[in-house]
């Protein structure tokens, strides 16, 4: 892990930017945080593009920084800067396509958009965690939050250092990865926009009923992507505070 850049955000958080091989990301921790009193660590998901994502990642750090866990995110491959795939840019070309026919994308479309990314996306964030748990002022315990739900399932159900998971369910997920969500037994916070353009609802609801936590609570809300209420962002740092203390 390199680091490129540091700054402090409000005197409250430290904001560094580095590179792991290949990989861009951004590592926020509490001021507060030292070898002496290492802080707990939230994986920051997200869909893409870590400088168009940039203010609600920052949002979310601060607000997790204010609870006393740092938190880290990295950019997805084939996003941001990275270099592009041939074979998934023609599948999200031709899920749009699908979309703005008011078709259902068809699963096969799915896969070929989502599998390959969990596939080198889960292995980047186990190598990030590797190397932020080796700093000295981070200790655990891990969750993780928010980001492809595809990913989210997999790396939760194969990263055994993950105590507690917060999912959107607000992104594609191939039918067959309904099996790796019955793995799960962490606790989970499931957030659903009843009404989100990009979210098949029914397999929403299926994943849920498929996850195998003995504690897991579905918290639905009227409206689309965009619209998620304050309090959702709330409950979601409650539930942390309850499991990474």
């Amino acid at each position: 892990m390199h680091f490129t850049s540091e700054q402090r955000l409000d005197d409250t958080v430290v904001e560094r930017e580095f590179t792991l091989g290949e990989i861009p990301g951004i590592l926020w921790t509490p001021a507060s945080a030292s070898p002496s009193a290492p802080v707990p660590l939230i994986l920051l998901g997200h869909p893409g593009g870590v400088r168009r994502m940039y203010p609600r990642l920052a949002g979310r750090a601060r607000h997790s920084a204010a609870c006393g866990f740092a938190t880290v995110t990295i950019e997805l491959p084939g996003s941001g800067d990275r270099p592009r795939s041939a074979a998934a840019e023609q599948a999200r070309a031709d899920l749009r396509q699908a979309i703005q026919a008011g078709q259902r994308p068809a699963e096969e479309t799915v896969e070929r958009l989502i599998l390959p990314l969990v596939e080198v996306a889960v292995p980047e964030w186990q190598a990030t965690l590797d190397a932020v748990l080796s700093l000295p002022e981070i200790g655990g315990p891990v969750g993780y939050s928010g980001g492809v739900l595809a990913v989210g399932i997999r790396l939760t159900a194969t990263e055994p250092r993950i105590v507690a998971a917060g999912f959107f369910a607000g992104s594609y997920v191939p039918r067959v990865m309904v099996d790796e969500a019955r793995r799960i037994t962490v606790p989970l916070h499931v957030l659903l926009q009843w009404d989100d353009e990009g979210n098949d609802r029914q397999l929403a609801l299926d994943l849920f009923d498929a996850f195998g936590s003995k504690e897991k609570t579905l918290h639905a809300n009227m409206g689309g992507h965009t619209g998620v209420p304050q309090s959702a962002g709330e409950d979601a740092a409650r539930f942390f505070e309850r499991h990474l203390r």
